[in-house]
């Protein structure tokens, strides 16, 4: 199997897990339902209506619709590196680790893309329908991403390490950046040198 269809099952694979988690949230949790699991991991269903942690840059669909643009054009991007670290016959660990990030950056461009059309708004009272008869709770690109993962790993009064809820998209980003750090710096540092050579 080709190094390119070895990467398109993976982001299938990643990507329909993710999409199913999330849409299993949705559709059977109402905002802010928890379910322990142990008592430093928790499904604790949350919407994101912005960036990483909830960061905004404005109020209104205007900046949610030039936030999903942007993630459009990011992924986009990627896909071009992607293809680019194939022909240069890169290591399948250095291509892995980019499609993590990929498949991050897609699947919560998938929430904001599409979420808020083909279901109805979750509530703190009310689980959200899919393809609900009245439409979404929003308009094309500016949907909500969907956050469940929670691990308060220490609970000390109100302290509380770790606070952040994410999903699986998330994960792929953090892992295939922290992977790429931690094993593959030599690899960018030589095809930077590589390429300084060439361009003198």
């Amino acid at each position: 199997m080709s190094a390119s269809k070895k990467l398109i099952l993976i982001s299938v694979i990643l990507l329909v897990l993710d999409q199913c988690v999330k849409f299993w949230i949705k559709t059977s949790l109402t905002l802010g339902e928890e379910i322990r699991i142990f008592d430093w991991f928790r499904i604790l269903f949350v919407e994101n209506p912005g960036m990483a942690f909830g960061m905004k840059f404005g109020e209104g669909n205007v900046w949610k619709i030039l936030l999903t643009c942007f993630r459009i054009v990011a992924s986009a991007g990627i896909i071009w590196y992607i293809r680019k670290l194939i022909k240069e016959q890169a290591p399948m660990g250095v291509l892995v680790c980019v499609t993590l990030i990929l498949c991050g950056a897609l699947g919560n461009l998938i929430d904001s893309i599409f979420y808020g059309v083909i279901f109805s708004a979750s509530t703190y009272y009310q689980v959200a329908e899919f393809l609900p008869e009245g439409g979404g709770y929003t308009s094309l690109l500016c949907g909500k991403v969907v956050d469940m993962l929670y691990f308060p790993i220490i609970q000390k009064g109100d302290f509380i390490f770790f606070r952040p809820v994410f999903n699986f998209a998330d994960s792929y980003i953090t892992i295939g950046a922290a992977i790429l750090i931690l094993f593959y710096r030599n690899f960018f540092s030589s095809t930077k040198q590589e390429n300084e050579q060439q361009e003198s």
